[in-house]
């Protein structure tokens, strides 16, 4: 059957040219996988109902810094202003569904030449109008301009979730950058610690070599160890300080930076649920965007099936007319006219045809964008919830390792002052030992990251 014909049934049979909106089926399993010791996330599984990100980042400093980016932040007020640019044009796609009615003064003045005018005379006109004028408003009896609102609300609300994802992302780094930047203040403190006891330890190996206790190869080797220190030392400080200029840079503003913070520290951040629905999926700000997106797709369907159907089209003037600008309200001054259009398409090169064509085509995008975000967001999810179990159990290996290393390394020195082992064998205990509250201090931050994270992909803030 032709596409024009298919507007012209849907009208015979009282249906709307545009097709009912149905939310496709998430193409996704019933629960997350499951995992090991992950506990209920409230016995009866539902989701939990968003917060404010207060709650969920309880120190003060991070919430110092996260209001201060939501106020000062330049690209969340670029998303902001792009919400209202949306909300303005679904506003005027709105306003074409009812009338536009103008008040227009006109004055109009015109000179005839005599051998122009019939009379033999020259000719000087005037003439003086007052109307309120109604121009080419659309009688939407197909429900294109409908369509077209709808489409246009759509979108609106599309940009809405948009901008709300944006915030929900600048709290995320925000907070994460904050993390990153303490863990990198006490890597520095660890390292300027350590190569402090490297200087001291250089110094007493110089002092044993000169009563003949040690040889210059432990003093080398002493020295080696001091100077790579304090490369390690440049190193984080280097880092660190980029780690802050990024947090300025989320924030907008120069705020307090964290001093003194610790990552093992309690409030940094709250506990995440586990054991969520999948539905949890349909409140994430993507996903509603997606929706919104498909929303309009659909509606645009309906507005270019209407453009098979005539349009009907009203322009109307009432008013007043006069010679002069005294007469216009004299008896008999009135004036009106009216001239309804009736506008059909009858040959169009196709144009009618590859409009219906793309808006079904742009429709299928959105459905397959829309279960991409959801595939998407299930995929996040998942990936962070198992990566939160093993961040858990990777940092308490760490810790033990830790408290190893810290052992072994109280030993060797006592071996060695017993000369019982080299110094070799001490420096390469230390060396294990700073690597280990290295590494552990890397772990604590992706954990509370991956917290922080799981806050924005399960939209709770």
């Amino acid at each position: 059957m032709s596409k024009r014909l298919l507007p012209v049934v849907a009208l015979l049979a009282g249906c709307s040219l545009a097709p009912e909106y149905q939310r496709p089926a998430p193409p996704l399993p019933d629960s997350w996988p499951p995992l090991q010791a992950a506990g209920a996330l409230g016995e009866s599984g539902r989701a939990p109902a968003a917060r404010d990100w207060r709650e969920r980042f309880p120190d003060p400093r991070l919430q110092a810094l996260i209001a201060a980016a939501l106020e000062h932040n330049r690209d969340l007020r670029i998303s902001l202003a792009r919400v209202e640019e949306a909300r303005a044009q679904a506003g005027i796609a709105r306003a074409d569904r009812f009338p536009q009615i103008d008040a227009v003064a006109q004055r109009a003045a015109s000179l005839t030449p005599a051998e122009l005018s019939g009379t033999g005379r020259q000719l000087n006109a005037q003439r003086y109008d007052l109307n309120l004028g109604l121009a080419a408003f659309e009688l939407d009896f197909w429900g294109r301009v409908k369509s077209l609102d709808e489409a246009a609300r759509a979108a609106f609300l599309a940009s809405e979730q948009a901008q709300r994802s944006f915030r929900l992302g600048l709290i995320t780094d925000v907070a994460s950058a904050y993390f990153s930047a303490i863990e990198l203040q006490e890597r520095v403190a660890l390292a300027a610690a350590t190569l402090a006891s490297r200087a001291e330890s250089r110094r007493l190996i110089a002092a044993r070599r000169d009563v003949g206790l040690a040889g210059e190869l432990d003093v080398l080797a002493a020295d080696a160890a001091q100077q790579a220190t304090r490369a390690e030392l440049a190193n984080l400080t280097r880092q660190s300080a980029a780690a802050e200029n990024a947090l300025r840079l989320l924030v907008g503003s120069s705020p307090a930076l964290p001093a003194g913070k610790r990552l093992a520290e309690q409030g940094l951040v709250a506990d995440v649920p586990v054991g969520l629905p999948a539905e949890v999926l349909l409140t994430r700000p993507d996903v509603q965007a997606a929706e919104q997106r498909l929303i309009a797709a659909n509606a645009n369907v309906g507005a270019a099936r209407a453009a098979f159907l005539p349009r009907i089209l009203l322009t109307a003037v009432l008013g007043t007319a006069s010679r002069s600008l005294g007469g216009l309200f004299d008896a008999g001054s009135g004036a009106w006219s009216f001239s309804p259009v009736l506008r059909y398409p009858l040959f169009d090169a196709g144009r009618v045809d590859a409009g219906a064509d793309i808006a079904e085509v742009r429709k299928n995008v959105a459905v397959a964008d829309y279960e991409k975000a959801l595939q998407q967001g299930f995929r996040e999810i998942a990936d962070l919830l198992a990566a939160r179990e093993q961040y858990a159990e990777q940092l308490a290996a760490q810790e033990a390792a830790v408290t190893a290393q810290a052992q072994r390394q109280k030993i060797v020195e006592a071996r060695h002052e017993a000369g019982l082992s080299s110094y070799l064998e001490l420096l390469d205990a230390q060396r294990d030992h700073f690597a280990a509250q290295q590494s552990a201090l890397a772990i604590r931050r992706l954990q509370l990251a991956n917290t922080a994270n799981l806050f924005k992909a399960l939209a709770l803030l």
